[in-house]
């Protein structure tokens, strides 16, 4: 398959090519005096963004309709705090409206998958209340899957939420992010040093156009794993911001699982970390459930609780029937958002393809 970018030679080039583009003009990314800054994810939203793009061709026919539910119930989950504006194919309009009537607004669209969390633009606003997207180059976690349609995704949302678009040579996926929105972000070198993504790029390059790009002062590096999924290790699959100062990790009791080693090192390196600000950082860990249920296990299933999505009021969690993990996640979810919601629902068919709730959605901030 034949890649969408070319090699990044220089940072030179990189600051040099970072422009924001699209149908109010273009101009540099710092905007004269001002800087970009993506948002907490806690922070106020205008909507969410979410795409009713499951394919039979990739996810088979026994999974298919269950799969489209799931993103459904995750839509009226969110819709019951906020918009949601979900991308539809024309042949999937209907089905659609069926199984969310008017509560979600439907905007048609090509698409390849369901995974706006990647596919799509990151937002990021200014202190005088500007706001942009950040087109990252989706090229399909390096060349796994088709990705003709959801190469333009973040520009068609750009389009339709009238905003700029910021243009870049870095290629990653908005799950490769997780920001305090106060200058910390935590990344992982698995998936965003990746040669499938940005071959030859350093991690000193990659960060000062990722500091540009999101107004960042420090990050956080977390080594994740590469080649055992899809994503090569996304970071909202191994810890999330609750707030500044405040993240929840996720952690693979399991000794036999891919992830138990790593996530037991992002434990000790988290621990070890202090934010932008130089605080030290308070962890809250989220253990992985023992058991799943039985219906769509699979080596590909995803049983983790850090693949959250918090919205305005709620926030939006996976339960996988394991009692005891299942309870435990949303005691600690509720430690960590006091004031929020904790609604937990199954997903069990998404999981089944790797996948969580978070993947699924986008977050618009309001500003």
């Amino acid at each position: 398959m034949a890649t969408r970018r070319t090699v990044i030679k220089s940072l030179s080039f990189l600051a040099a090519s970072t422009v924001l583009g699209g149908a109010k003009g273009a101009f540099a990314v710092s905007k004269g005096e001002e800087i970009w800054v993506m948002p907490d994810e806690s922070d106020p939203h205008l909507r969410t963004w979410m795409a009713f793009g499951a394919s039979r061709d990739i996810w088979g026919h026994e999974l298919l309709f269950e799969v489209q539910r799931n993103l459904a119930t995750i839509a009226l989950s969110i819709a019951q705090y906020e918009p949601v504006s979900m991308l539809v194919r024309q042949s999937d309009l209907a089905l659609a409206r069926r199984l969310m009537g008017n509560k979600v607004d439907l905007i048609v669209s090509p698409l390849d998958d369901l995974w706006i969390r990647d596919s799509g633009p990151v937002f990021v606003v200014t202190k005088s209340g500007d706001k942009a997207a950040v087109d990252f180059n989706f090229n399909g976690w390096g060349d796994k899957q088709d990705y003709e349609h959801d190469a333009k995704v973040a520009a068609f949302v750009a389009r339709n939420a009238d905003v700029p678009r910021i243009l870049t040579d870095l290629v990653l996926e908005g799950g490769g992010i997780e920001v305090d929105g106060h200058g910390t972000a935590i990344i992982t070198e698995s998936c965003v040093l990746n040669e499938n993504r940005n071959p030859g790029v350093s991690k000193r390059e990659c960060e000062q156009e990722l500091k540009r790009l999101l107004g960042l002062n420090k990050i956080i590096w977390l080594p994740g794993i590469k080649g055992k999924d899809i994503t090569d290790g996304h970071t909202d699959f191994y810890a999330r911001f609750a707030r500044p100062g405040v993240v929840v990790v996720g952690y693979d009791p399991d000794p036999y699982s891919f992830d138990h080693a790593v996530t037991k090192r992002h434990l000790e390196i988290l621990r070890k970390a202090t934010d932008a600000k130089g605080r030290k950082l308070e962890i809250i860990t989220l253990e992985a459930p023992t058991r799943i249920r039985e219906e769509y296990a699979s080596d590909d299933f995803a049983a983790g609780y850090i693949n959250y999505y918090v919205c305005n009021g709620a926030v939006i969690a996976p339960e996988f029937g394991d009692p005891r993990t299942d309870a435990a996640a949303k005691r600690q979810l509720q430690k960590a958002f006091p004031e929020r919601d904790v609604i937990q629902i199954n997903i069990d068919a998404i999981a089944a393809g790797g996948g969580g709730i978070h993947c699924t959605t986008q977050q618009e901030p309001r500003v």
